[in-house]
């Protein structure tokens, strides 16, 4: 027979699992534009900077070896910006899935099935 209760009690459960998850997304979100925001200003600042400099070169060798430097250095800050805001999305996302890990594989244990396995990505 159906219970009224324990549906209740489940639907309470389901929507403050989602409440909660989706805060904390927020939160993650937020995070991340404000890393992302973070960066862009220091990546104008050293690009005005880099030309400050740039402009006041003396030599095309001294040009060559200021854009060559800053080229680097520009990389190198990229990569490793990319690097963490792709740390910071797969966290996020570990995170989002955490609440949902235990009632998943519960369902798939009361119904006696085994959960799917993740296939490759088909060539």
């Amino acid at each position: 027979m159906f219970n009224f209760d324990d549906a209740n009690r489940k639907s309470k459960e389901a929507v403050d699992t989602a409440l909660r998850t989706y805060s904390e997304t927020a939160r993650g979100f937020q995070a991340i534009a404000a890393e992302a925001a973070d960066y862009s200003k220091k990546s104008f600042q050293d690009a005005v900077t880099h030309f400050e400099t740039l402009a006041g070169a003396k030599s095309f060798e001294a040009v060559f070896e200021l854009q060559t430097s800053y080229v680097k250095s520009s990389y190198e800050s990229f990569v490793s910006e990319a690097t963490k805001l792709g740390e910071m999305y797969a966290d996020l996302a570990k995170s989002a899935y955490k609440p949902y890990e235990a009632p998943i594989a519960a369902a798939v244990a009361k119904t006696g099935r085994q959960a799917p396995a993740a296939t490759p990505a088909a060539a």
